[in-house]
Order: C-alpha cells, then structure tokens, then sequence
C-alpha cells in the first residue's frame, strides 16, 4: 500500500488561455477542476497505473467536499480528517507554450487537536504501508517540523518513507533523516545555502544530505530531466524534449513514478523521468496513466556529466 499525506491540499482550477494579458478581459479557451497537492497528485499518479494508493487529507468546506468527491472518482482511497475551516482552491493560468501562473491560497488554519489528529491517522494508517510521501505545504496552526515529526512517528522495518516539501519544513525533515527527499533545483539550492549551476553542483549538495543521513536524494530539474544518488550510485536521466502543455504537478508525477518503480536505482530514475514528462503533456493537473509513459524516451547516464550547466529550476 501507497499511502501519502498531504496537510495542506486544494481543489485546483485549470484555465487555459490563448495568451496571458494583465488589466484585459481574457476568456479561457479550457477549464478543469482536479484534486490538487502534492501527496494527493502523487496517489493519483499511482492510482492510475493501478496501484493500492491511499491519499489522508483534512478536510472541510464545500471546496473539501469536492475535492473527495474528485479523488475517488480516480481509484485513489481518501482517507480525510474533519476541519472546522474550509480548504484552499488554487488557479492556474496556462498559456499554449506551457508557460503556467500559479496562484496559491494560504489554505486553511489548522487547530492544535485537527493536527494531532491529522499526525495520529497518519501513523496509524502507516503501520500498514510500504511506502509512506509526506509532501506539500504546511497549513497555518501547524508548525514546520510537522513532516519531520512524521517521519520520526512512523519509521519502522520495511516502510520507505519520502519528503517532499520545501523551505524550512524541508530542512527540518531532512534532520529526521528520512529515505528519500525529493527536492527540485531551487529547493535543493536553498538547502545547500548556495547556487547549483551544474550537474557536479547538485551531485555535491546531494551527497552532503546523504552524509547528514537521508537515505537517497532525487532531484527534478524540469527540461534538465532528474538526478539520482542513492546507496546504487548517482545517474542522471533526461527525456527527448516535449510539447508541454502544464507543467502542474510533473514533479509529484516523477515521484509517483520512482515509487511505483521500486524506489531505488536507474530503473526507477527512468520510469520517474517519464512520468514526469507524461504530465507535462496534459491538460492542468492531470496525472498519466500506463498509455502515457515512454521509458524508451529516456537517456540514462550512470556516469553524469558534472559540467552540464544547469538553468532555471523544476516542479
């Protein structure tokens, strides 16, 4: 069982629009409606390509509602824990290049017993998982080290568990040294304290987190494909370029697709390259299924080039 927690998640709204205008009338040529966040984009990845995925989520408001009523419909399992404030809904602006405007709610505030309980199904529901994600953003009332507490609450043999989060939760939980981090190239730049401008510069900061004692690191790097350094190496896995469509939820997809794959090694750095160029070719948040994957696309390098340079970072 695939189990993800997702503190912070959101009913997401996709409008695709010819072109992006401040201050004019624009009208969308496409809109959708997906269950959003990144644990609950993960299980729906997994979802898709048949797997036990259960998504754990608080919930509350129309928006909350919604948003488990859109889950089940995709074979993912939500498992919710009841919140007095509603859920935040998030819009994303899609321009036909791909380019895509984001806009976030905060989401709701969380009360000291909607969090502890939301923490005790968490490690409840755990003690019957093979692969535990911890991902998103933390909800107001619950503090930074909210993943870093799982992680702590729930380790046990046989259950890998990952992270993926940014910013100060991200540092907290690396301190509780997790088996897996998925960070992308800014977020991994912030936890190093210093800029990754090429693939010899994210090696670096990735072998440092495993000497801190994270298990392995996987880093998205959007056009730049991924990096992986783990106990079976370090590889660097790229796709032929994509006619993108939304890059929205791509990297939870990479990460849904290197779980799905066994969690460790090139096999599973490829399979998570391709999912996550798979989501790259559809519309707003919407996660591939089995028809969508090209491994074959794929280059895999188990020697990186540490000169690559790197621009920009990645979902």
């Amino acid at each position: 069982m695939f189990l993800t927690v997702t503190p912070n998640p959101s009913l997401d709204r996709t409008a695709e629009l010819p072109r992006l205008v401040r201050g004019a009338v624009l009208r969308a040529e496409g809109v959708r409606s997906d269950p959003g966040g990144k644990g609950v984009n993960v299980a729906r990845a997994l979802a898709a390509a048949g797997h036990h995925a259960v998504a754990l989520l608080p919930a509350g408001g129309a928006a909350g509602a919604r948003l488990t009523a859109l889950l089940a419909r995709t074979g993912t399992v939500p498992e919710t824990v009841p919140i007095a404030g509603s859920i935040r809904m998030n819009l994303s602006l899609v321009e036909p290049d791909g380019v895509t405007t984001k806009i976030n709610e905060s989401g709701p505030v969380l009360s000291a017993d909607e969090a502890e309980a939301l923490a005790a199904r968490a490690e409840a529901l755990a003690a019957g998982a093979d692969r535990l994600v911890c991902s998103g953003s933390l909800p107001g009332g619950v503090g930074d080290g909210f993943h870093a507490a799982l992680v702590r609450r729930c380790r046990r043999p046989g259950l890998l568990i990952a992270v993926d989060t940014a910013g100060m939760p991200l540092h907290r939980a690396v301190g509780a040294a997790p088996d897996l981090v998925k960070p992308n190239l800014s977020e991994l730049a912030e936890l190093a304290g210093r800029p990754l401008r090429s693939i010899g510069d994210v090696l670096v900061a990735a072998r440092e987190l495993r000497a801190r004692g994270t298990g392995a690191v996987l880093i998205t790097l959007g056009a730049g494909g991924a990096v992986l350094v783990d106990r079976s190496g370090e590889y660097h896995a790229r796709t032929r370029p994509v006619t993108v469509r939304s890059t929205v939820g791509a990297g939870d997809s990479a990460l849904a697709g290197f779980l799905a794959a066994g969690g460790e090694g090139p096999d599973a750095l490829r399979q998570a390259v391709a999912y996550g160029a798979a989501a790259c070719r559809l519309p707003g948040s919407a996660m591939p299924g089995p028809a969508d994957i090209r491994t074959d696309d794929v280059d895999l390098a188990p020697t990186p080039d540490v000169t690559l340079a790197l621009t920009g970072d990645a979902a």
